[in-house]
């Protein structure tokens, strides 16, 4: 095999600051896409993304040279910073410090995606 195999799928979990209800209609789309968007670069696969005004869900195939640490920080910045510098200029959206992170066999991907 001159290539690895990885099944890494990774359910990830954060919040607003405060829990506050920041994520509205307007700006949801655009932030999901660039949540997408960072994965990609990150040669990770987002799967699904979801979730409600102060909090969202995150479903990777993880690629193996990136750990799960370096893809919530690179997401967490690159989406607070679009909101903050493009959507909403001077605005204070920002992202509580800490996630939840969950490893799922490729045969939960498709419950989990459903869940999101």
């Amino acid at each position: 095999m001159r290539a690895p195999f990885t099944q890494l799928y990774v359910h990830l979990v954060w919040s607003t600051w405060d829990r506050e209800p920041s994520i509205i209609a307007h700006i949801q789309p655009r932030l999901y896409a660039a949540m997408a968007e960072r994965c990609r670069n990150l040669k990770c696969d987002p799967i699904s993304i979801g979730g409600v005004e102060d909090h969202v869900h995150l479903l990777v195939h993880l690629h193996p040279t990136v750990s799960v640490a370096d893809l919530i920080k690179d997401v967490k910045g690159a989406s607070s910073h679009l909101v903050n510098h493009i959507i909403q200029p001077g605005g204070n959206f920002r992202w509580q410090g800490a996630y939840g992170a969950f490893t799922l066999r490729r045969d939960e991907v498709d419950q989990v995606t459903a869940y999101i």
